[in-house]
């Protein structure tokens, strides 16, 4: 049997590897990278330590992110493919780099956010379907 020598912890340090791991992989995503890459040219670094910070607040509470995701993700013409990919890539990460119990967690975690940005987009499966309006029909007086 074979030792599996994953941390059992979640870390800074595990954050750390997973954030950066999991870029590399948007990054080379032929969905994904086009659209991180638009976004984040010449700020890459400055994203990663972003999303650690991110992670850190998300997965520890440890209070160090202080942004607006929503906000960051406001221009991009994101799908709800998008959104499917970035979850496939993500779990695909922790699943390597991070016990059962860690990876669920995260898992969890990211599902979440996921579905927090594409309810604030109004796309996916949560969306709301509004009827159209009708600009030809006048409500009578009383």
């Amino acid at each position: 049997m074979l030792l599996d020598e994953r941390p059992t912890i979640l870390t800074e340090e595990l954050i750390g590897c997973v954030v950066h791991t999991f870029y590399d992989r948007v990054r080379q995503d032929p969905m994904l990278g086009p659209i991180f890459e638009a976004r984040l040219s010449g700020r890459w670094n400055a994203h990663l330590d972003n999303m650690v910070a991110f992670w850190s607040t998300v997965a520890m509470r440890s209070g160090r992110y202080t942004g607006k995701p929503h906000a960051a993700h406001q221009g991009l013409s994101l799908e709800h493919t998008h959104f499917l990919r970035w979850l496939q890539l993500f779990e695909k990460t922790v699943s390597e780099l991070c016990t059962a119990d860690v990876a669920a967690f995260l898992i969890d975690r990211a599902q979440r956010i996921a579905e927090s940005l594409q309810i604030g987009r109004n796309i996916g499966s949560k969306a709301l379907d509004f009827p159209a309006r009708c600009a030809a029909k006048s409500h009578p007086k009383v």
